[in-house]
């Protein structure tokens, strides 16, 4: 763009930004600077007033505004990373009740496979603890709103913490596509995990110790033959968190944690650790993704624990430069010609009786 050009494009925005302040809302906010006092300031004008003030620059085609620091408005932006203690508190001050009705804390079992997971199954759930497991399975419930500044600002972190950006992005684009949606809009593909999957996205992408691994798996994704969608397979591993909370499968860990949250989290972790290892190690492919995570799914909930103790070794052995989940494969390539083309097969598409592909971990 040459420099007349943008001179000429900032005149019009600044002549549009003239015309909005020429509007007769934004003349009653002004008339007290021109020594006019109205004798009646209504409750809108004052909070129009303030939307006024807080905002900073107005960014063209974006429809992305950017608040002046220290401005109350800022404090609900998007433009600020959001960490998921601050995610979290804030489903736990929202009226979830419509969503919570709907969730069914356990799996209901009848006959004799009551009776053999009451002899031989994991122990229950302790009932100081249920209230937090029923807070999990409730935000499974909840889609992504778009007009939730919350939900925005979870976005826009996970974005900039997996693309390096320091800069807002829109929160429909292919640029969601990119980071393994199917979509331009992240909220079709949260199907059977709601906005638990984002918080356990953001999770990976702000704890210091599971970015690093969040980074290496991405670049696993991209790899010129054994592409995957990520956040998409994020999505999968996160369903296959709350079948194993519903299963009492995780039960005796957060017994002995007396937590649930940060055992739900270290486990979804550590399942999508697993999924990477063998990915990369069998080399697995785009058409392989339906049966690995069926079969992922069986270990999860078979052996927790072991799931568990791996995710620690592996996080102590990077902390100390002594592992890499990518090993030798330290460039990725430009996805295969054709990678839009190939069908994502997950946990949800299954046929629970097709037998092909059995066997592959």
């Amino acid at each position: 763009m040459n420099e007349k050009s943008f001179h000429n494009e900032k005149e019009l925005r600044d002549g549009q930004i003239s015309e909005l302040k020429n509007h007769s809302l934004l003349q009653a906010l002004r008339a007290e600077a021109n020594g006019w006092e109205p004798a009646v300031v209504s409750a809108e004008v004052l909070r129009a007033q303030e939307e006024w003030e807080a905002v900073d620059t107005v960014q063209p085609d974006t429809g992305i505004f950017h608040f002046a620091p220290g401005s109350q408005a800022s404090s609900d932006q998007p433009g600020q990373l959001v960490s998921f203690s601050e995610a979290l508190l804030h489903f736990q001050t929202v009226d979830l009740s419509s969503f919570r009705k709907r969730i069914q804390p356990t799996i209901r079992r009848t006959g004799f496979a009551a009776l053999r997971h009451c002899l031989f199954g994991p122990p229950k759930l302790q009932p100081g603890l249920r209230e937090e497991r029923d807070l999990v399975l409730t935000i499974a419930q909840c889609g992504l709103d778009s007009q939730d500044p919350m939900h925005g600002r979870v976005l826009q972190t996970i974005y900039k913490k997996l693309t390096g950006s320091k800069f807002d992005c829109a929160l429909h684009g292919d640029h969601w596509e990119d980071l393994g949606f199917q979509g331009a809009n992240p909220a079709t593909d949260l199907r059977g995990a709601g906005f638990l999957a984002l918080l356990h996205l953001l999770y990976l992408v702000m704890d210091s110790q599971t970015l690093p691994m969040a980074l290496e798996i991405l670049r696993l994704s991209r790899h010129h033959i054994q592409q995957f969608p990520f956040c998409l397979m994020s999505v999968n591993i996160t369903r296959i968190a709350i079948q194993a909370l519903r299963e009492e499968c995780l039960s005796r860990e957060c017994n002995r944690q007396q937590k649930v949250i940060p055992v739900v989290n270290s486990f979804y972790a550590a399942t999508f650790l697993r999924l990477a290892h063998v990915w990369r190690t069998q080399k697995k492919t785009i058409l392989d993704s339906g049966f690995v995570l069926k079969d992922l799914e069986a270990l999860a909930k078979k052996s927790p624990r072991r799931l568990l103790r791996t995710l620690e070794i592996y996080l102590a052995r990077v902390s100390k430069g002594q592992a890499s989940l990518l090993g030798v494969q330290k460039h990725c390539g430009p996805q295969g010609p054709n990678s839009k083309d190939l069908t994502f097969t997950g946990v949800c598409d299954l046929q629970p009786h097709s037998s092909e592909g059995a066997g592959l971990i």
